[in-house]
């Protein structure tokens, strides 16, 4: 097994229960972390024998593209997609983060985390 990881993917989404983060929107980081085998693509040096980091990128920016009221959900959705289309994933690990949250506070950022594992 292996692991690739995505750091520190930057979105500005519309995600949220108030009606102005719909409409201004915010800043968002996401972390990545899934399990795999690697071992053929260590020894064939070749993309079609592991996890392409480009689609699971892909899959981040457009689902985060779509409008949530909880990062819970958009995180949610993100699983589902990698699972749905990349069968060699056997485990996820997702952090979602809305920077400087609406929430009276100062507060750097708000994080969901979730961990998945195929079944």
């Amino acid at each position: 097994m292996g692991t690739i990881k995505l750091k520190n993917i930057q979105t500005y989404s519309y995600h949220g229960c108030l009606i102005e983060e719909g409409k201004i929107g915010s800043d968002y980081t996401i972390d990545l972390e899934i399990k795999t085998d690697l071992r053929k693509s260590c020894l064939s040096d070749d993309l079609k024998d592991t996890v392409d980091y480009v689609l699971l990128n892909q899959i981040v920016v457009e689902e985060m593209e779509i409008r949530s009221h909880l990062l819970e959900h958009v995180a949610q959705r993100i699983i589902t997609r990698v699972f749905g289309e990349i069968p060699e994933v056997s485990r996820i690990l997702l952090a979602v983060s809305k920077l400087n949250p609406p929430i009276g506070g100062d507060v750097e950022a708000v994080t969901v985390e979730l961990e998945e594992y195929r079944s």
